[in-house]
This record gives C-alpha cells, sequence and structure tokens, in this order.
C-alpha cells in the first residue's frame, strides 16, 4: 500500500489492545522522527520513548485518565528544550562539523545566522521549539502507518506535572505532546470502523 493509502486506514485510536510493537517496527518509527524535518536543522526537542507499565501508570492521572496512556505498546513524549542558549547552539555547529568532515570555523556564516535565537525572549524561542515538535509527531503518524501501527496524538494531558514525573526539568525540557503507539482494540472502540471524515477536495485546496 502507498502512503495515501495508509493515512485513509490510520485514526486517532481510542482504545488499544496493550500488544507490543515489534523492536523492528519501532526502530522505523523513531528512526522516521529523528530524521524528520527542522527549522536550520536544530531540532531544539528531544523524545522520551516510554514502555515501562508502572510509569505509564503513573502518568495517565495526569493525562485524563485516557486509556491510550497504558494500553499502549510505548508512549512517546515529545518535549522541548526549555532554553536554546550559545552552549546548545555550539554543540549542534560541532555535530555539523564531525559528521560532514568540515572545521567549525567554517560553519560561521551559519552560526551567524542562527543568531537571531538569541535576539528573542526565552517564551519566543520556547513556542518556536514546540512547534517543531509537531512536525516531528506528524512524521511519526505517518512512519507507524506504513508500519501497520497504530498511533494517536494527543495534546490532552498536564505538561507540568509529565515533567515532574519524567524528571524533565534537570534535563533542560518541557513536554509539549504525545503520541501514542500501539494495536486498536476493535471491539472497544467505535472509530475503529468508522469512515474517514475530512473535507473535500473542492474545499480544501485553494488554487492560484
Amino acid at each position: 500500500m502507498n502512503l495515501v493509502e495508509k493515512l485513509n486506514w490510520r485514526y486517532a485510536t481510542k482504545r488499544m489492545t496493550g500488544a507490543k510493537i515489534p523492536a523492528d517496527k519501532l526502530e522505523h518509527i523513531l528512526e522516521a522522527i529523528r530524521l524528520s524535518a527542522s527549522s536550520l536543522g536544530l531540532q531544539p526537542y528531544s523524545v522520551i520513548v516510554i514502555d515501562d507499565e508502572e510509569l505509564k501508570k503513573k502518568l495517565r492521572p495526569f493525562a485524563h485518565n485516557q486509556p491510550q496512556i497504558t494500553e499502549s505498546s510505548h508512549l512517546l513524549v515529545f518535549a522541548a528544550w526549555d532554553v536554546i542558549n550559545e552552549e546548545r547552539i555550539d554543540n549542534y555547529i560541532a555535530n555539523i562539523a564531525a559528521i560532514r568532515g568540515v572545521t567549525v570555523e567554517s560553519l560561521k556564516g551559519f552560526k551567524d545566522r542562527m543568531a537571531m535565537l538569541n535576539g528573542r525572549s526565552e517564551e519566543q524561542n520556547f513556542s518556536w521549539s514546540a512547534k517543531q515538535t509537531y512536525i516531528a509527531l506528524g512524521t511519526g503518524l505517518a512512519a507507524a502507518a506504513m508500519e501497520d501501527v497504530d498511533a494517536t496524538p494527543m495534546e490532552g494531558f498536564q505538561p507540568a506535572d509529565f515533567d515532574v514525573v519524567l524528571n524533565l526539568k534537570e534535563k533542560g525540557l518541557k513536554s509539549v505532546s504525545l503520541l501514542a503507539l500501539g494495536y486498536r482494540d476493535a471491539a472497544q472502540d467505535p472509530l475503529a470502523s468508522a469512515k474517514k471524515v475530512r473535507r473535500p477536495k473542492d474545499q480544501f485546496f485553494i488554487y492560484n
């Protein structure tokens, strides 16, 4: 099946069976997320991969008790950098230099273009970083569909409480969005057999 067919198959699964995703499928999904587009290539976020059942139980009350938290095979937490500072930018520049086999000095022009980040407030930079996580989350949704894995994007949770449980402050991160991965429980989820609803093409696309 092609990507369009897979996207038509997927939906925001409300109930999952708890069955575990094979390791190779999970790795493909995670690698797709890692390779996702990111402004400046900076990737100002991390993805916490949770498969520990007890930890998921601790988190569920802070996600409005949604069953996907504990019924998922893996729960991904997309967490943005709390601040964008010189150290993080320098680490990124050093990584580019190492991977591409060039000097840090040769990347000065590119680093100078990133100076705009230093001219913005922490709130502005966090908002920008948080938006980057949604690009990766979207890539994860598509990648999961290609692996015949169900996925539920979630914003209905209490980020501050997730941050405490996952010790994210110590990591310089703040949780932004979730992606529950697993397999649909068709007997418990009425949406499993429902037709996909999207706006028709002639109302959705505007050609100029």
